[in-house]
């Protein structure tokens, strides 16, 4: 995979799909600052490790995730690292067993790509369809991390100013869970 080895500060110039431009003019609007790296396509936590490397920054695992009839969808952030176990986000937010949301519901509710979930496009969720659900590990970090759109690129903000400026923005609170680490034997 071709990783940017610098990392920008700002908007991309040149051609861009709208929904990822959408992402940085609203983090623009709300004076939110951020770092950007652009990369080739990412999809995998493996390739989202040389990512880490450039940005200085852990990248979010994000996983859309939805109920057995996909009517309640929550998109769920956590370390990159750690293994996700439905159980264990299930029994938190008292809800029946959930499964990945389909790449039609991704792209409806979030304007994104398949493999491209993040919680900056949230700013498509204008129904507030979807629910916010944060690791509490993620709230010790400085920086939170993700797609705007589409696996191309990976930007970086504050925590502070993710969940003081721009969860505010677009109406999401976030439900927090602690998720484990797998014991070791």
């Amino acid at each position: 995979m071709r990783i940017d080895p610098v990392r920008y500060s700002g908007a991309p110039v040149g051609e861009r799909r709208p929904n990822e431009m959408a992402v940085y003019a609203f983090l623009d609007k709300l004076a939110i600052p951020y770092d950007r790296c652009d990369h080739d396509y990412a999809n995998t936590m493996e390739d989202c490790k040389a990512i880490e490397g450039v940005l200085e920054a852990p990248i979010c695992k994000n996983l859309l995730l939805a109920n057995r009839k996909q009517t309640d969808f929550y998109l769920l952030m956590m370390p990159g690292d750690k293994p996700f176990r439905t159980k264990d986000v299930t029994g938190q937010l008292g809800c029946a067993r959930l499964s990945f949301a389909t790449p039609e519901h991704m792209e409806r509710l979030l304007g994104a790509a398949p493999g491209s979930a993040s919680a900056f496009e949230l700013i498509h969720d204008g129904e507030g369809k979807v629910q916010l659900v944060l690791d509490k590990e993620l709230l010790s970090q400085t920086w939170i991390s993700g797609h705007p759109c589409y696996s191309t690129s990976t930007i970086r903000v504050k925590l502070a100013d993710f969940l003081e400026k721009f969860l505010p923005a677009v109406h999401h609170q976030p439900v927090v869970v602690e998720l484990p680490w797998p014991e070791t034997e």
